[in-house]
């Protein structure tokens, strides 16, 4: 049992132990991690663990996200998109209950579930943003309280409900005693960046693609979800051309906060590219987003901290490093679960959910004031 106490009104808790699960926009699997904080300062991190999900079901997700374009209620679920929220959170306590029978654990040793569902739509202009994911169920499911819908209550006050690990970020540079500026890149569908200063100042927001497009290239031309350790970007060359058509971008344009989703980029600029040259093309598109990213911020930083699992791509990871400099390393070279940090993340925000801390900022969403936000459905 957690002790909590009020002090001047603000709920002070002891430390949590949560389990975070991130389904991403690449909708390749999930993640899932124990972290144990206090929702303020990260205390230890414990075991991760993922699934993987099979070509129909990634169909299916697929299906739901034709499906949530057209929608205008948030709360409404059509056919395949009920379908889909069932999987998805049928899943998710499967991999729960995986986890929690390997470390020999039991829901009374878990105080918080922080499950951020599955994105099937985001439109901030439009004030719309869609996860799927029953969290009443999933409580029901594992026995434990769990925090869902985190992106709301930031977009009913006016924020882009994106990016949201940010806050996370920074507890990770101080966790690791790391001082200076410094940048957390997450590619994952989106690739999107925290800069962080010294004093602990966040600037973040959505760069580009990270592996939408690579993915959806890789299944076009290999019949794979992925290129595989960037394979296949590193098999061609960059076609500059194609290249400035591509970064030449409205959004690339606009000043941050700013959000995307995984349907506001297609492949249609890449004409009659070799799979290689395509592949290198839209490696080099990635990265070259992200290093554009540096004219947002006050301070060049010291340190780049690629998680996700376009860190995995050797192509991107060499683009970034040719556009950047030697400072882009991965997470783990820094002392992190690269595959588990968005994870971590969102098990972190579960606890700050509970304490009513703010989830996002002015500088990280465009959120007029530093917002909480997440539902809370107790296990019954």
């Amino acid at each position: 049992m957690v002790l909590v106490f009020l002090h001047g009104g603000r709920i002070l808790a002891r430390s949590m132990m949560a389990l975070g699960f991130m389904s991403g926009t690449s909708m390749d699997g999930i993640d899932a991690a124990l972290i144990r904080s206090d929702g303020e300062t990260i205390e230890h991190f414990g075991p991760t663990c993922s699934s993987v999900f099979k070509p129909a079901q990634r169909r299916l997700l697929m299906a739901a996200v034709d499906v949530a374009r057209t929608m205008k209620n948030r709360h409404a679920r059509p056919a395949v998109l009920a379908e889909a929220e069932d999987f998805i959170t049928t899943a998710h306590s499967e991999v729960a209950i995986e986890l929690m029978s390997r470390e020999s654990l039991t829901p009374d040793d878990i105080d918080i579930i922080g499950f951020h569902g599955q994105t099937v739509f985001h439109k901030p202009e439009a004030g719309l943003t869609i996860q799927i994911g029953d969290g009443a169920k999933l409580a029901n499911l594992t026995h434990i309280d769990v925090v869902c819908d985190f992106r709301a209550a930031d977009m009913a006050a006016g924020g882009q409900g994106a990016p949201l690990a940010p806050i996370f970020h920074r507890a990770l540079l101080q966790y690791s005693g790391f001082e200076g500026a410094g940048v957390c890149v997450n590619i994952g569908g989106i690739s999107n960046i925290t800069w962080i200063s010294k004093s602990g100042e966040m600037i973040a927001f959505d760069t580009g693609p990270g592996n939408v497009l690579l993915d959806a290239w890789s299944q076009r031309h290999l019949n794979q979800p992925f290129d595989r350790d960037g394979i296949l970007s590193s098999s061609g060359n960059v076609n500059e051309d194609i290249l400035a058509e591509l970064l030449d971008n409205p959004y690339f344009r606009k000043p941050p906060p700013k959000s995307l989703d995984k349907t506001d980029f297609d492949l249609k600029n890449l004409g009659q590219l070799s799979a290689g040259d395509g592949a290198a093309t839209l490696a080099a598109f990635t990265a070259q987003t992200i290093a554009n990213s540096q004219k947002h911020m006050p301070k060049i930083p010291q340190k780049w901290i690629i998680s996700g699992g376009g860190r995995l791509n050797c192509a991107i990871m060499r683009e970034l490093r040719l556009r950047i400099g030697p400072t882009v390393i991965r997470a783990e070279d820094a002392g992190f679960n690269g595959g588990g940090i968005e994870a971590q993340a969102f098990g972190y925000m579960a606890v700050r959910s509970l304490r009513r801390l703010p989830l996002s900022f002015p500088g990280t969403t465009g959120v007029s004031v530093p917002t909480s936000g997440g539902v809370v459905h107790r296990a019954l």
